[in-house]
């Protein structure tokens, strides 16, 4: 439930800046504004500060990513590990706590929910027909009409992309956004472009061929 400003539209309290700062990790004056815009309640602003952050990542998308880090971390006593190369567009970015805030969490991400792909435009076409086939087939078994049936393909190809790449994932820690959303908050806060480039995941006693992908080269900085 959301909470009303302390008294007018103009002013809102510090500890509802704070709540808002806490669940999204934008700026106090973005968080203060997306308030005053949203009449107190937090979870417009939450749009507001989603959908303002959304157009700074497309205002960012062509500036070239040159610097950046790469992120690690472990989990289940060494038994899964990731490599994760998060791009931006300066050294000074690179060393934020921020920055390093995200590439641990999209590494960690990437350890619990292990995508196969970064993005749906690195799915290939055998893996697109083999799926839609599946879920034709299924869907036909269901008797309903051929307009229906593709509403309902098309539905589980959207679900197959939500969970087998990266950008389209819910987010770990918080399933309201995807990790899409995620970087595009970090661009908005730190003011440069910021894309994956690439991840690696590690499961002892998996095959080598397994739990590796990258962009393709004309998207790293996209």
């Amino acid at each position: 439930m959301a909470t009303a400003p302390e008294s007018g539209k103009g002013n809102v309290s510090a500890q509802l800046v704070k709540d808002l700062r806490d669940r999204t990790g934008a700026g106090f004056s973005d968080c203060r504004a997306a308030l005053v815009e949203s009449g107190g309640d937090i979870e417009q602003a939450i749009n507001i500060l989603r959908k303002k952050g959304q157009a700074a990542a497309a205002k960012k998308a062509q500036r070239a990513t040159s610097e950046g880090l790469v992120g690690c971390y472990i989990h289940a006593g060494g038994k899964i590990g990731v490599l994760v190369e998060i791009n931006c567009e300066s050294d000074f970015v690179a060393r934020t706590e921020a920055f390093q805030r995200l590439c641990h969490d999209v590494a960690m991400h990437v350890a619990a929910l292990d995508p196969r792909f970064l993005r749906r435009e690195e799915v290939t076409q055998e893996i697109l027909d083999r799926e839609r086939e599946i879920y034709g087939e299924q869907a036909k078994a269901t008797g309903k009409p051929p307009a229906v049936i593709e509403k309902i393909v098309n539905g589980k190809m959207e679900k197959f992309y939500e969970e087998n790449c990266l950008y389209e994932q819910h987010f770990i820690k918080d399933e309201a956004v995807t990790v899409k959303e995620l970087v595009d908050q970090a661009i908005a806060k730190l003011g440069e472009n910021i894309a994956i480039r690439r991840f690696s995941r590690f499961k002892v006693g998996e095959s080598d061929a397994a739990g590796a992908a990258s962009a393709a080269p004309e998207a790293v900085e996209a």
